[in-house]
């Protein structure tokens, strides 16, 4: 049996299978990694290499090259990055002097959270959505968790979006006095919570009323209508009624003329003929003082009807006060009528004239 194992038919099988159940070195360059490590920006990142034995020789590459930042390796076979940066990434490879793979990893570099900046909006009183922006940039993909809950009350999930950093709840306890936000940043680093205390009925901001139309009215030269639709994220419930806020002037002016109703439309009845006017409007919750105004509405450009024929127009008859609402204004000026008043003029200059010239002939009269 010996003399059978050590013919040379054998020993020539044996080679073979032992070569052929080596794997190759480009077989190796080719495996994936095994996994992610983090490190931090600036500081010593060891990697080690997993199957390496004390004493034996081992070779590094980063993405398949011999080439390496700055770095020492310590006699287990460790990898030592010093004082790494960001061209320190990549995927680390470590094998025998053989060129078998002993072990590969993926390494990232960053930071690990930081505190955030937590603000929230309340565009209803069903709705709270709340953002945050990161006071430390970590470079490293991050996971956020987030509750809120009223005082007295337990936790409540927000709903996070990752990509947009922000959260929402629905149906809160809106009339809670305080609310506390909390959340956690979780990276390969590390994790941070960060809390936020809010008062959901002072945040409460309609968004802008939406639809809004400004037109002439035809016949009338001093006129606008102004109609708008309430913000499709407010609920149409009369328990939730809204004031909402007209602001219009000739385009130009420094001033603003406003009005303030509760129902649309309105008419603006002392536009300034002939001129293009601006005018916005805006919306805020009529019973929560304490609540904010929205944004206003894109500015809208219009002129008042204007006469286009030689002929005089016939006057209509005025809409009845009953059609629109009565509206509250204050105006930084009101215009006047011109013709009344350029007649007044011409006629108290003839008067003036006449007193001057009778004055000088009866002085001449007596003189002679």
């Amino acid at each position: 049996m010996p003399g059978l194992l050590s013919s040379p038919v054998c020993l020539t099988v044996i080679w073979f299978l032992s070569w052929s159940l080596r794997p190759s070195r480009a077989q190796i360059q080719t495996d994936e990694v095994s996994g992610v490590q983090y490190g931090r920006l600036g500081s010593n990142v060891t990697l080690a290499c997993g199957k390496s034995q004390t004493r034996i020789p081992v070779v590094w590459h980063l993405n398949q090259s011999s080439a390496l930042p700055w770095h020492k390796v310590t006699s287990d076979g460790s990898l030592v990055l010093l004082h790494t940066d960001h061209s320190a990434q990549g995927n680390y490879s470590c094998y025998d002097s053989q060129g078998l793979l002993l072990h590969s990893v993926k390494l990232r570099l960053g930071h690990p959270p930081g505190l955030l900046s937590i603000s929230c909006q309340v565009p209803n009183h069903t709705h709270v959505r709340c953002s945050w922006v990161d006071s430390v940039k970590t470079f490293l993909p991050a996971k956020y968790n987030a509750t809120l809950r009223g005082n007295g009350h337990e936790w409540r999930p927000c709903i996070v979006d990752i990509t947009r950093k922000h959260c929402d709840v629905y149906q809160p306890r809106y009339w809670v006095t305080i609310h506390t936000l909390r959340v956690t940043e979780t990276n390969g680093l590390g994790s941070e919570t960060t809390y936020g205390r809010f008062r959901l009925h002072e945040l409460l901001k309609p968004d802008p009323p939406e639809s809004v139309l400004v037109k002439e009215l035809e016949g009338y030269s001093k006129r606008l209508y102004v109609s708008w639709n309430s913000p499709s994220s407010w609920p149409l419930h009369d328990a939730f009624p809204l004031v909402f806020h007209i602001r219009y002037r000739p385009q130009g002016s420094m001033y603003w003329s406003e009005i303030y109703s509760d129902v649309s439309p309105v008419i603006i009845s002392d536009a300034l003929a002939g001129h293009l006017h601006q005018v916005q409007v805006r919306a805020r919750d009529e019973v929560n003082s304490d609540s904010q105004w929205s944004e206003w509405s894109p500015l809208l450009l219009v002129r008042p009807w204007e006469v286009h024929t030689t002929t005089e127009p016939t006057e209509e008859p005025l809409p009845d006060d009953d059609d629109y609402p009565e509206t509250s204004t204050a105006k930084t000026h009101k215009p006047e009528a011109e013709d009344e008043g350029n007649l007044g003029l011409v006629i108290l200059l003839v008067l003036f004239s006449v007193v001057i010239l009778t004055t000088v002939l009866s002085l001449i009269f007596v003189v002679w």
